[in-house]
């Protein structure tokens, strides 16, 4: 159960589907309107991706009677046939992708000792505040809890939100956050000779540095302070940034970038990311939060074989960085400290192949296929 086809999950979805051990049924809550409702407000504009989010599995949209349909808010997903259509399904366990909607904490309380209850989501306690107004949400976060039997956890930050939210080590499910990592391995070259095409197309010479930042630009990710530390690092050879994505900061970022070496690629889709991230020798991700769960581009750079550069509010970092051996983490918003982990990467440019390689080794722990089977472990123990 979880909102809208979202390009993370459906590998997932069809993985489990194909292996047969467990008959998929995925329910879509946000309704079969966000088909056509394509508006992406994080990117500002209208999304269609161009890779098949509902192939390889059976899927149903429920009737979404919310005033403002949407996964932006509690109240944007209520659906008043959600417990007789998974009731007509007779599920031997509900996997819930996310809370904080209101038929999804509706079937976490209906279900809770009928029907195993499993949940996933990445929360973390990174941006965790310590005054009157945390502790009361920690109090009914401890309550949503539980009514959950067991829980995903997606990494060390996120198992720890769930140990204080006081689940038991008992229900809690190693499943590492992971995308379709062979979807970005490029057998043949064929994605690294269109990437070399396109820096020779931006005027990059083919000795020179490239740091990439590809996401929303948004204030979370920071991709202020990435273009504020460039423009003032004095690199010791050419360097340039690339920046991919769109969003609510893109004219204040371009009329704040004065280099030349600094480029706005703009969105890119979902078939062009495996050679985006080729276009960097570095992929960076500065992200200062709120609620940078994860990143999941992390995952994608890095099986593109590309070191990352990744700040200690990225949710990932401490799971997937190795300092000096497949990239660096940096203090989430201190400028001189970020600098100083680009500069050190500018110094180690001919250690970065190997370093990328590294990276590529790294994410192999980090795939669907394993989030798959801790999937299918937990629902064979429950099942009669």
């Amino acid at each position: 159960m979880t909102t809208h086809p979202i390009q993370y999950n459906a590998p997932l979805f069809r993985l489990l589907a194909s292996r047969g051990f467990v008959e998929v049924m995925v329910f879509y809550t946000w309704g079969g309107s966000v088909l056509a409702n394509k508006y992406d407000p994080g990117f500002g504009k209208v999304i269609t991706w161009d890779i098949p989010l509902l192939e390889g599995y059976d899927s149903q949209f429920l009737d979404n009677s919310a005033r403002h349909p949407g996964s932006h808010h509690f109240r944007g997903i209520v659906n008043p046939d959600i417990i007789r259509r998974i009731d007509a399904f007779r599920p031997d366990a509900i996997l819930v992708f996310g809370w904080s909607y209101s038929s999804h904490l509706m079937v976490l309380r209906h279900y809770k000792g009928k029907v195993p209850v499993f949940f996933r989501g990445d929360s973390t306690l990174l941006d965790d505040r310590r005054d009157l107004r945390a502790l009361a949400r920690n109090l009914f976060l401890g309550w949503v809890y539980r009514h959950i039997d067991k829980a995903f956890y997606v990494g060390t930050n996120n198992r720890a939100y769930y140990t204080k939210m006081g689940l038991s080590d008992g229900q809690l499910v190693k499943a590492l956050h992971a995308v379709d990592n062979s979807f970005f391995c490029d057998a043949d070259g064929a994605y690294q000779e269109k990437a070399d095409q396109w820096r020779t197309e931006l005027g990059i010479s083919p000795g020179a540095l490239v740091f990439l930042f590809a996401g929303k630009l948004e204030r979370k990710k920071s991709p202020d302070l990435l273009i504020e530390v460039f423009e003032e690092s004095a690199f010791p050879f050419e360097a340039h940034l690339i920046l991919v994505g769109n969003g609510e900061l893109e004219s204040s970022l371009k009329s704040r970038a004065t280099r030349e070496t600094v480029h706005f690629l703009g969105f890119q889709n979902q078939r062009m990311m495996p050679v985006v991230y080729r276009l960097g020798d570095v992929f960076v991700l500065p992200s200062e939060g709120p609620k940078e769960t994860w990143g999941l581009a992390i995952n994608e750079a890095m099986a593109s074989g590309r070191p990352v550069l990744a700040s200690t509010k990225c949710g990932a970092s401490i799971d997937l960085i190795r300092d000096g051996v497949n990239g660096f983490m940096f203090k989430a918003g201190d400028a001189a400290d970020l600098s100083a982990k680009m500069l050190a990467l500018a110094r180690l440019q001919s250690h970065l192949k190997g370093m990328g390689e590294n990276a590529f080794l790294h994410i192999q722990e980090f795939s669907v296929p394993a989030v798959a089977v801790a999937v299918e472990a937990a629902v064979m123990e429950v099942t009669p």
